[in-house]
């Protein structure tokens, strides 16, 4: 009911409740919603192997029958256990599943605990998607530390699970080229990166030092307003924003950014760098001041067209 009453409020609408003991219980929520012009979206996706972690055996049927729907195909697991052999399995034989979505709580070995040992076991290169009808600000930070990718909420809804998934819909890239062509030298630039996982830091710093970036990290939005804020104007060429950080979020960071008086603090290109991918989280951060919004995990080749937009 908490949830309910959040999302009634949210969206300015009404609910009733009409009650009779030994009778039953009527719910009447009322919204009001524009109705929309454009015509309804193709919801297709590359023909990827998925898999889906749930105790509930009903729950996977449901969402690999969207999932096929959509293009996807999808093998699923009742439990973490099978699910990090299934993993594992995939990885020795050198075909990796495309994203894991894993339910946060199941009995013995939980979702968090179950994405640990994956990592333990494959590493940090496939996407792991955390599914709960909860608000995860509980678990957050212990997800992101256990090597949790995202979010996605529940119910599955077949566009829940393409809008998620498209943010990982990358073009068909060799990344290894990149750094090769000419105009992809980013050389004597330099990036403020504002990323409260340590993983995640090191992959961005990895790929990106690889085509000439020099980067300083700020372990939050905080620490990242305050190593701007010192820094001589100039000094950054970007900033890579996450946006789900403890102390000040990605959001309030760059809203502090762009009201400060330095010269400057208007005009430096602020990139979003998050697996908040729906088209109202985009919204928020071009809302909140900055330029652009790249997917997690990083979408290299539209990062590196949007950092050569802005640092050229």
């Amino acid at each position: 009911m908490a949830i309910t009453k959040y999302i009634v409020d949210k969206y300015e609408g009404t609910i009733e409740v009409n009650s009779e003991l030994n009778v039953g219980t009527e719910f009447h929520i009322i919204f009001d919603f524009e109705r929309g012009d454009s015509p309804a979206e193709e919801m297709v996706l590359p023909h990827w192997d998925i898999l889906v972690v749930d105790d509930d055996e009903e729950l996977c049927h449901s969402a690999a029958d969207s999932l096929t729907e959509i293009g996807v195909h999808a093998e699923w697991a009742l439990d973490g256990k099978t699910a990090v052999e299934m993993v594992e399995k995939r990885h020795n034989q050198h075909k990796d599943y495309y994203v894991v979505l894993l339910d946060c709580r199941m009995p013995g070995m939980d979702g968090i605990e179950t994405a640990r040992e994956m990592r333990r076991r494959i590493g940090a290169d496939v996407p792991i998607l955390l599914m709960s009808a909860y608000d995860w600000g509980d678990v957050e930070n212990e997800a992101k530390a256990a090597g949790i990718t995202g979010f996605i909420s529940k119910p599955l809804f077949k566009s829940t699970l393409y809008h998620c998934l498209s943010a990982f819909n990358e073009p068909d890239m060799e990344k290894t080229e990149l750094p090769a062509e000419p105009q992809m030298d980013f050389t004597g630039r330099r990036l403020l990166v504002a990323e409260d996982n340590e993983l995640n830091w090191e992959i961005a710093s990895e790929l990106l030092s690889a085509v000439g970036f020099t980067l300083d990290w700020a372990e939050n939005g905080k620490i990242c307003v305050e190593k701007y804020q010192v820094a001589e104007p100039g000094y950054y060429d970007a900033i890579l924003m996450d946006l789900r950080m403890p102390e000040m979020n990605g959001l309030e960071a760059a809203r502090t950014i762009r009201a400060m008086s330095r010269e400057d603090a208007s005009r430096i290109p602020i990139i979003a760098m998050t697996a908040d991918a729906f088209s109202d989280d985009i919204k928020a951060c071009l809302d909140s001041g900055m330029n652009g919004h790249v997917a997690k995990p990083l979408n290299m080749p539209e990062l590196l067209r949007l950092l050569q937009k802005y640092c050229s």
